[in-house]
């Protein structure tokens, strides 16, 4: 997958008169990217497509025009981007209620790690979490991770053949049983492999 550079952003400018559409096509994409793992775990599984809108929302934000500030965005988000033998996600844990997210973050530590995706009949492959940075304390977990989910040869050409994506969570404190992934989901998905 290539790896968005500074030449292939948009100006400030040119990014402002088409954020509007920009927005409403990248909210579409991401539902077909988006799977609830029960009632508070989303992940979003991220592409090059939802990564430059990221970098190109984060320099409007800032107003960062300068080459650094542009360089570090795109070191940021660029190892978000699949490269072919993998699905990247941000988990984020989601409680409407400030008092039961800080409980459940106490509860959830360690459910980063617990997360897996399962292609056909092949072995489960848990996520790698949290590669930049530890989001993670003796107190309690991040409500957003990073997770990367690492495939070997024969569940790429799996995947690519049509066989069926389970997910689930293998964590005590918030079990979610094996589900498989939509048609849509799993069609977004098999892109990110080639």
């Amino acid at each position: 997958m290539p790896h968005i550079t500074r030449d292939s952003l948009m100006s400030l400018e040119s990014y402002a008169k088409v954020r509007p559409e920009m927005r409403a096509e990248i909210m579409a994409h991401k539902k077909n990217r988006m799977v609830e793992l029960g009632d508070h775990v989303t992940l979003i599984f991220e592409d090059e497509k939802t990564m430059r809108y990221q970098i190109q929302e984060m320099l409007r934000a800032e107003r960062t025009f300068e080459d650094a500030g542009i360089q570090d965005e795109l070191d940021a988000y660029n190892p978000l981007v699949p490269d072919g033998s993998n699905w990247k996600a941000t988990m984020m844990i989601q409680y409407s209620d400030p008092d039961a997210r800080k409980l459940a973050l106490e509860k959830l530590k360690g459910i980063e790690d617990r997360v897996w995706v399962q292609v056909a009949d092949q072995p489960k492959v848990f996520a790698i979490a949290d590669e930049d940075m530890e989001r993670e304390n003796e107190e309690k977990t991040s409500a957003v991770h990073f997770l990367r989910f690492e495939l070997d040869a024969t569940s790429i050409t799996a995947v690519k053949g049509g066989s069926p994506i389970r997910m689930g969570i293998d964590l005590a404190a918030y079990p979610v049983a094996p589900m498989t992934l939509a048609d849509n989901t799993r069609a977004a998905l098999v892109v990110d492999l080639t």
